[in-house]
């Protein structure tokens, strides 16, 4: 469902404190504005830099309130306020104003005010940190990744010259590489290809989402030239796994595996199969190395496991592989870290129970019993080798 339409729901609802996270702030803006157009209602947007902007009323310009005080831009909410409509006022970056006690009394007290004369607080940003005062008084919605058909209209919006282009085979392969990019990323992407090729071609797009995922440092991109002809043995494992790609689309989750696990001692191949098998059904082997998901911070560590998810889930069809899992996970039986790891290893167990999207696992593990039972038990979408 579109962004824009989701808001229109919850703001009918009259859901008067809504929390976008979103990487592309100019596209949600864009599709706020033309929501508030569509529906007659006002509008004002701040951020620290530019201020308070209210749309102008005569000529559709931009008027600067010159008012880049946070508390200013919250009070002046409710002299936007109309009988018959209503007025929001899209915060950008906002979560980093949210540490003050006085912005977050302010903030709770005109979403309570809200409701009376239908003023709604929007809060724009690439992640989620309410606080507790605050955490019953906001919906989170999020801004999704770029669709395929979003995408195409960009590389056709793009590559307008003759042969730099074509409809069909190539075009679906760099609407495969593209997959889980943002517009702005995407757009990057496909002008270097241009500008290096001459044309817009998956290969270049898939060196920028290498660059980016280890921006991330949650996820790295593996595509190498492994097959299963340089891996000896392993026959069974790698009819099965074949198999069961080829049944991701099916709607029973019986006869849908989610992934497999790899058991045997180091050497024994496990990870090579896991990379080949990219390579072989021409999918990219996005590697998640739990350790880089711990974070410092409060919190930190299950929002990196969300997002890496999400990555994935956007990126698929893929292989997301996880090296050595037993160590990785072997803080979940134990309260030596506060719970961290436990919280980690349920967030990805539900994500692997009940995610739809392309995304088929291979997990690796040198010793089975130093897993969680809950993950050992597993068997209707865990396969085992040695």
């Amino acid at each position: 469902m579109p962004l824009a339409e989701r808001l229109s729901e919850y703001i009918s609802a009259c859901f008067t404190g809504l929390w976008i996270q979103s990487f592309e702030h100019e596209d949600a803006l864009t599709e706020i504005a033309q929501m508030c157009r569509n529906e007659n209602w006002r509008l004002a947007t701040w951020d620290i830099d530019a201020g308070l902007q209210i749309p102008g009323q005569a000529n559709g310009q931009t008027i600067d309130a010159g008012e880049n005080d946070p508390l200013a831009a919250i009070r002046a909410l409710n002299a936007l306020a109309t009988p018959d409509g209503s007025a929001l006022l899209v915060m950008v970056n906002f979560h980093r104003f949210l540490n003050s006690p006085e912005v977050v009394q302010a903030v709770a007290r005109q979403i309570a005010t809200g409701k009376g004369n239908r003023t709604f607080i929007i809060v724009l940003s690439p992640v989620v940190q309410i606080p507790p005062e605050l955490e019953k008084q906001f919906i989170v919605v999020e801004h999704e990744f770029p669709t395929r058909e979003q995408m195409r209209n960009l590389i056709l919006g793009i590559a307008t010259g003759e042969g730099e282009i074509s409809d069909g085979p190539e075009l679906d392969n760099v609407l495969d590489a593209a997959a889980g990019l943002t517009c702005y990323e995407a757009e990057g992407a496909f002008s270097l290809s241009l500008v290096r090729q001459g044309r817009v071609t998956p290969e270049t797009v898939w060196e920028l989402k290498s660059q980016m995922l280890k921006k991330s440092g949650l996820l790295s991109l593996h595509r190498g030239s492994e097959s299963f002809a340089h891996l000896g043995g392993l026959e069974a494992m790698k009819s099965f796994c074949l198999r069961a790609i080829r049944c991701q689309g099916h709607r029973d989750p019986l006869k849908r595996p989610r992934g497999v696990l790899l058991l045997g001692v180091p050497g024994t191949g496990k990870s090579a199969f896991a990379k080949a098998l990219g390579h072989e059904t021409g999918r990219p082997t996005l590697i998640l190395d739990v350790g880089s998901l711990m974070g410092s911070l409060v919190g930190q560590t299950e929002q990196n496991i969300r997002q890496a998810l999400r990555i994935a889930d956007a990126m698929a069809p893929c292989i997301l592989f996880l090296d050595e899992v037993e160590k990785a996970l072997s803080g979940a039986t134990s309260n030596g870290d506060s719970g961290v790891s436990a919280r980690l290893f349920g967030t990805f167990l539900t994500w692997l129970n009940d995610h739809d999207s392309d995304v088929f696992v291979i997990a690796t593990c040198n010793d089975i019993s130093k897993l969680p039972r809950s993950l050992r038990g597993r068997n209707a979408s865990t396969g085992y080798s040695s």
